[in-house]
């Protein structure tokens, strides 16, 4: 499966709108119709999506507007990222800080909604369990790891400002004078 394949079938799961785990669930259904070869062309393509975004700071921006993301918290935000298409995905990965200017990340900032979706994690095995009424072959690779000395600490108000300027406008106490 080739990266134009794997965002054009993201985007035909999101033509129908709605919560993200209804754009997890039309992609299952989309990517189930297909060979189980493609379908395990996307399992190889979503893994190195999510190897390519297992960033720093993009975990750091999914910590601000969350309000927190563990290690599986960082994965369901990422997958919920997915469900928002191909320009917002690379662009976030691009620059995190541009996540705050979508709408519902702004809204979140007063709301406090939460951005997540491990359904969308999901996909491919769903889809070739649904198509083959067998697991998908291979065992789920291991999301690479960032290097551990370019982590900062996300509840540090200061570095969160320096780092991701826009998004700690929005969800971090400006400090007191």
């Amino acid at each position: 499966m080739r990266t134009d394949d794997f965002w054009q079938l993201i985007d035909r799961a999101r033509t129908g709108g709605g919560e993200p785990d209804a754009i997890a669930a039309r992609a299952v259904a989309l990517l189930a119709a297909r060979d189980p070869e493609e379908i395990v062309g996307y399992a190889h393509h979503q893994q190195r999506v999510l190897g390519a975004s297992y960033r720093v700071d993009l975990w750091g921006a999914a910590y601000l507007i969350n309000g927190g993301a563990s290690d599986d918290g960082f994965e369901y935000f990422r997958g919920w990222l997915m469900t928002q298409g191909r320009e917002v995905f690379a662009r976030a990965v691009a620059d995190p800080d541009s996540l705050a200017e979508l709408p519902q990340i702004r809204s979140a900032s007063l709301s406090g909604e939460e951005f997540e979706c491990a359904d969308m994690l999901a996909v491919p095995w769903d889809a070739y369990r649904r198509a083959t009424a067998t697991d998908l072959p291979g065992e789920r690779a291991a999301a690479p790891q960032p290097d551990l000395n370019d982590f900062w600490d996300f509840d540090d108000e200061e570095e969160a400002r320096r780092r991701l300027p826009r998004l700690a406008a929005l969800f971090v106490e400006p400090p007191q004078e």
